[in-house]
């Protein structure tokens, strides 16, 4: 785990061990935000500011701006435990044994030149044979066959039907009165 000593002169540096930084003789090393904090417990408000500015605008520091102050000890405790992260060294890319992509299927979408299919006895299958026929079927009997409500037998018509499966369903009313549907 990395370490970081912090010397009197508000230099930080990173160790490989806690050892390694403890020999460097420093004011303190810590290897977490909380250590950082404990370490930090004493100082004066404005000295995080000096820690900060002494390594902001340096590489690889160079994307994080001066301040004059920070608000309080927790806030400058955690940008500068943030900060020092640069200084980590990445660990080393371990490859791992990742299975090969599954080829996608050279199968094509299902073909739109065959007439849509259903299950046989389901209630796709029900609604279109009664739609099918020359003179439809009316919305009262689609319920009753089905069991759904109307606005149900009239969703699946629009949807199921008419948008994913392509087919041209007409609305009509029936002499008596009664809508019905056909399919063309």
């Amino acid at each position: 785990m990395t370490t970081f000593n912090i010397d009197n002169e508000n230099n930080i540096t990173a160790f490989a061990t806690h050892e390694d930084a403890l020999k460097h003789g420093a004011e303190g090393a810590f290897a977490s935000e909380k250590a950082l904090l404990k370490l930090t417990s004493q100082w004066p408000i404005g000295r995080f500011a000096d820690v900060w500015n002494a390594f902001a605008g340096v590489v690889p520091f160079d994307q994080l701006k001066p301040v004059k102050k920070f608000t309080d000890r927790k806030t400058a405790v955690a940008r500068i435990w943030k900060a020092v992260q640069a200084l980590t060294p990445a660990p080393a890319q371990l490859a791992a044994h990742v299975a090969p992509k599954k080829a996608r299927s050279a199968k094509g979408a299902a073909r739109k030149d065959q007439p849509p299919t259903a299950s046989d006895g389901s209630k796709k299958a029900i609604v279109l044979e009664l739609i099918r026929r020359d003179t439809g079927a009316s919305l009262q009997e689609l319920m009753t066959a089905t069991g759904w409500q109307a606005h149900s037998v009239r969703g699946f018509i629009s949807g199921s039907l008419g948008k994913k499966m392509g087919l041209s369903v007409e609305s009509f009313k029936q002499e008596n009165g009664d809508r019905a549907y056909r399919a063309q």
